[in-house]
C-alpha cells in the first residue's frame, strides 16, 4: 500500500545509528545515508522508509497520535527489535512487550518504543 513512509530527524548520526540496529532486527539491511540531503534510506523490495532533515529549514516534530508499525515475523522478532531500540538510543514506552487481545479470539503481540526524535514505533506480530 506504502511506497515510502519520510520522518524527519534532528540528529541524522543518532538516528542512523539507532535505525540500522532496529531495522536489522527485521531483515532490513543498513541505511544508505545522502550527505547532501542530510538523508537515510531503508530500502526494501516492498517501499522505503527515509528519516530526513526537514527539507524547509525547521526542526523535525513528532505526530501526536501517529505510530509507524514495523512487521515482525515472530513475537521474538518483535521483542529483538524492541531491545534494539532501547539499546541504541529509544525509549520503551506503554505496556511491556507482550500479547494484546484485539477482539474476542485475536491476539497480537505489541512492542511501543520512541526513536530518538521522539517518534512512536511499535514492533508488531499478528499471531
Amino acid at each position: 500500500m506504502f511506497a515510502q513512509i519520510v520522518v524527519g530527524s534532528n540528529d541524522i548520526p543518532a538516528s542512523m545509528k539507532f535505525y540500522d540496529a532496529v531495522l536489522a532486527t527485521i531483515g532490513v539491511a543498513e541505511g544508505d545515508f545522502v550527505e547532501e540531503k542530510q538523508r537515510i534510506y531503508y530500502r526494501t523490495p516492498t517501499g522505503s522508509f527515509i528519516v530526513t532533515k526537514p527539507a524547509d529549514g525547521n526542526a523535525a516534530t513528532i505526530s501526536n497520535g501517529g505510530t509507524l508499525g514495523f512487521k515482525c515475523e515472530t513475537p521474538e522478532q518483535a521483542k529483538a527489535f524492541h531491545d534494539a531500540a532501547v539499546a541504541n538510543g529509544g525509549v520503551s514506552i506503554e505496556d511491556p512487550p507482550g500479547w494484546r487481545e484485539m477482539a474476542p479470539g485475536r491476539k497480537v503481540y505489541l512492542a511501543y518504543v520512541r526513536d530518538p526524535s521522539g517518534h512512536k514505533l511499535c514492533a508488531t506480530h499478528y499471531g
